[in-house]
């Protein structure tokens, strides 16, 4: 650890470190476990209601503010660069490499949307003049804009300690909307979340705003999620995670008396489609890059592209050849927790013994740490075994072996909602590549050309979300400008006088 940070061991409520709940201990690759305490829905209410106090002047704040706020938060990360990588790869075993573009991302993400509410596009500003001559009734004046939600639920992520939890993607996104936020922190990593709760603590003081803006909720149990998905005061929930543990919260937020828009990225394969002239051109190379893509990160993320859809063939041969010889140089790493090492080996054990898939490439069990696995199948047996269509988190691939283009289509009307699918094809692939898109665009939110989806662009056009179960809200995404939008709602004005109407319209 360096001498700049020691973890606190608290919560971070309302500009209060405090503690509340049982205590429970980290569990990190390296280093000293530290005690942390466990939230509850005492601690809950307090963070809740802090925010909603907060949001009486934060929700009305200007762009302008709320841009420096975003500006110097991702200053105060920077400021800590190095104890937080520190800290990140103690909890979580990833690479200092991977962590520092993870900072630079999540600071990214933060100057982005800073710009981006400076800019205006997002309040979708809309004016219909009145028209007192109009007959045979008279027109009225309305104007719409965009305004937040109030305060907004994010559960930190275990996948990504930086850029999809305590200042990731959605807290930016919804203090970027003007949006009090309340982060549930993931026990994975809940050093590296106490620290950046820090560096947003000091953006708070230094730009004079409420500090019931943000808290952090420690937590290692079910409690603290709970509460706050349930707490009548909360607009809004942003969740990255399991299947399993997003349909729970997920349905507790549409069983409220008053049911909330849950926005939950849960589940995905990524199918990738290998067309027969790509894969007769290059079947070797699309392989070698692949197996990059399947065990970057031990496999741990939302993107992986854990399935393969090619024709039966020499073509195929090649691929899985290829692909066995590069996954079995690939060496055992550890995964992000215990728990993840343990449903990784669950999941492989259910495809292993699925009918009609043969192991091509096998992990040893080796408690936290694993490496990949590669199975094939055929066609038939895709079809009959639905167990495989399912997302197992980590190195695992699945290459199906199809007999015909007709058989491609027919798996593609066969998928669940994805984050994204992948068509992998040259010129001659364009007649079944047409086929093939209007079925993709109904069931996954980005798709691909000759790419891979691991690593996921912060732009304006992108689109990281899709059916069901890659997300709850299939028009919705977590990632790109279009993410602050979750935390808004229009709001129609008529015939108001200008003294009365929002500050975003006379802003520039």
């Amino acid at each position: 650890m360096t001498e700049h940070f020691r973890p606190r061991g608290k919560h971070l409520i309302a500009g209060d470190w405090t503690s509340g709940g049982e205590a429970f201990l980290s569990l990190p690759v390296v280093g000293e476990a530290t005690s942390y305490p466990s939230g509850t829905a005492a601690e809950v209410d307090r963070a809740v209601v802090a925010a909603e106090a907060a949001f009486w002047s934060y929700g009305y704040s200007s762009r302008k503010a709320r841009a420096a706020f975003l500006n110097r938060i991702a200053d105060e990360i920077e400021a800590r660069g190095a104890a937080i990588t520190e800290i990140a790869h103690a909890e979580t075993g990833l690479p200092t490499a991977r962590l520092e573009g993870e900072r630079g991302r999540t600071t990214g993400q933060l100057r982005f949307f800073a710009n981006c509410i400076l800019a205006g596009d997002y309040l979708d500003r809309r004016d219909d003049p009145a028209n007192p001559d109009r007959q045979p009734l008279p027109k009225p004046g309305i104007k719409l804009v965009q305004r937040p939600i109030g305060p907004v639920a994010v559960f930190g992520a275990s996948n990504f300690p930086l850029a999809f939890s305590t200042a990731g993607g959605d807290t930016a996104s919804a203090l970027a909307a003007g949006c009090p936020v309340v982060v549930k922190g993931h026990p994975a990593h809940p050093g590296t979340g106490e620290i950046v709760a820090e560096a947003i603590f000091e953006a708070i003081r230094a730009e004079g705003l409420d500090p019931g803006v943000f808290s952090l909720i420690q937590s290692n149990t079910r409690e603290a999620g709970e509460a706050l998905v349930t707490h009548p005061l909360i607009r809004a929930v942003g969740f990255t995670g399991s299947l399993g543990g997003g349909r729970a919260l997920f349905d507790l937020a549409q069983s409220r008396p008053d049911p909330i828009p849950f926005f939950g990225e849960l589940g995905s394969v990524n199918p990738q489609f290998m067309l027969p002239e790509a894969m007769a051109a290059r079947a070797a190379e699309i392989a070698k890059k692949w197996t990059g893509s399947l065990t970057m990160g031990v496999g741990q993320f939302c993107t992986n592209p854990a399935v393969v859809f090619c024709l039966d063939g020499p073509d195929a041969d090649t691929f899985e050849t290829t692909a066995s010889a590069a996954l079995k140089d690939v060496s055992d790493q550890p995964m992000l927790t215990d728990g993840i090492a343990s449903a990784y080996r669950g999941g492989r054990d259910r495809v292993c013994k699925a009918r009609g898939v043969k192991s091509l490439v096998s992990s040893e069990d080796g408690g936290r740490n694993t490496g990949p696995d590669l199975f094939v199948t055929s066609s038939e047996q895709w079809f009959a075994n639905p167990e495989l269509h399912h997302e197992v988190f980590g190195p695992l691939g699945i290459l199906v072996r199809m007999r015909d283009a007709d058989e491609m289509l027919r798996a593609a009307h066969g998928l669940e909602g994805q984050l994204t699918a992948t068509l992998h094809m040259d010129a001659g692939d364009t007649p079944l590549a047409k086929r093939l898109m209007p079925v993709l665009e109904r069931k996954a939110g980005r798709i691909l050309a000759n790419g891979f989806p691991t690593g996921v662009e912060v732009s304006h056009a992108m689109m990281h979300g899709g059916p069901y179960p890659a997300s709850t809200s299939v028009s919705s995404t977590s990632v790109g400008s279009l993410a602050i939008r979750r935390f808004l709602r229009p709001v129609a004005y008529q015939d108001l006088p200008e003294a009365l109407l929002p500050v975003e319209f006379s802003e520039g």
